[in-house]
């Protein structure tokens, strides 16, 4: 009998966390009047919903009178599942990008997903643009939210973060995982990729029309699947919806990170650090994650997925997961 109550708390956990997540979303809806940013603002409250029936719930982290970070974070912490991190990229928040990971994942770990700054509900009024503040933001969220320990799994942009997270805060970062990131590049490999891409990186990086955002799954995406036949008008609406807020502050921090000069000494970090990559990258080319594990010594391996492209996360979930899982949890 007493084992019921746990699980009839669950239950009603879950409800009363629906009723709240429908809730939110009603009162959302009222700015909008197209039709189809209401499908969207719908499908990003349904994401919220699932998240916590994977055992998670959003939390506001005020870390002074200026910033404020969103994270998700495991509802309780009962048993000894070690803590993972979750840095994501530019392709939207962090409940859009990790939406193939967060159900595989929360089986293994305690699951803690902040929303960079500027993404999701995380902003600052400061003029910091460098993924060094990002990563004190993060560092001093997790402080606050009592988490002591853990490892931090990262893709693209989220990299960079995770890579002076790592370095700056070796007492709580235990293990690296480094996914499709340009972390470490030279000058004239950083000018080449530009280059490669063209002239609207930026606009790519945040785009503000359907055409961009096509041409940003495009060239993330190996196996955009369904995808590339989703209508241009379905493609506003998720702009409305994902990019449009901060726009400027995100633009600002895709500047910096395209613009600043090439880190030639890179500290090594001290942590064990897998390095992901998929074969097809057309973002970051292979031989970039090579040069990286060189960098960083004997304590870093290489892991490449074949037909799978810059978005791993999209391309190839499920290979992902169970090598983050094998990896962290310190399986051969």
């Amino acid at each position: 009998m007493a084992m019921a109550y746990p699980k009839l708390y669950n239950v009603l956990s879950f409800y009363l966390a629906t009723i709240i997540a429908i809730s939110q979303f009603l009162i959302s809806i009222l700015p909008y009047l197209n039709p189809i940013t209401l499908l969207i603002t719908l499908a990003d409250a349904l994401l919220s919903i699932y998240l916590r029936s994977c055992g998670l719930c959003p939390c506001t982290v005020e870390l002074d009178d200026q910033t404020t970070m969103n994270f998700w974070v495991a509802n309780s912490r009962r048993s000894n599942k070690p803590a993972l991190v979750m840095l994501h990229g530019y392709g939207g928040n962090s409940k859009w990008q990790f939406i193939h990971q967060v159900g595989s994942l929360s089986q293994s770990f305690y699951l803690y997903i902040p929303d960079l700054l500027f993404f999701g509900k995380s902003y600052t009024n400061r003029l910091e643009r460098t993924e060094v503040f990002q990563a004190k933001c993060v560092a001093e969220g997790l402080k606050r939210l009592g988490v002591e320990r853990f490892a931090v799994y990262s893709i693209s942009y989220g990299g960079y973060v995770a890579y002076w997270l790592a370095e700056m805060y070796p007492e709580l970062v235990e293990k690296v995982v480094v996914v499709s990131c340009g972390v470490g590049m030279t000058e004239e490999q950083k000018r080449e990729q530009i280059n490669k891409v063209g002239s609207n990186a930026l606009n790519l990086l945040v785009p503000e029309s359907a055409h961009d955002l096509r041409l940003l799954v495009n060239l993330t995406m190996h196996k955009p699947g369904p995808s590339k036949w989703v209508p241009d008008i379905f493609l506003h609406g998720f702009i409305n919806v994902t990019y449009k807020q901060h726009r400027k502050e995100k633009l600002e921090l895709a500047e910096h990170l395209l613009r600043k000069k090439a880190d030639i000494d890179l500290p090594i970090l001290t942590q064990e650090t897998l390095i992901i990559w998929g074969d097809k990258d057309d973002v970051f080319p292979v031989y970039l994650a090579y040069q990286l594990q060189r960098q960083l010594g004997p304590k870093s391996k290489v892991e490449i997925i074949k037909d799978t492209g810059h978005a791993v996360n999209m391309d190839s979930p499920i290979s992902l997961n169970a090598l983050i899982t094998s990896f962290v949890l310190g399986y051969s």
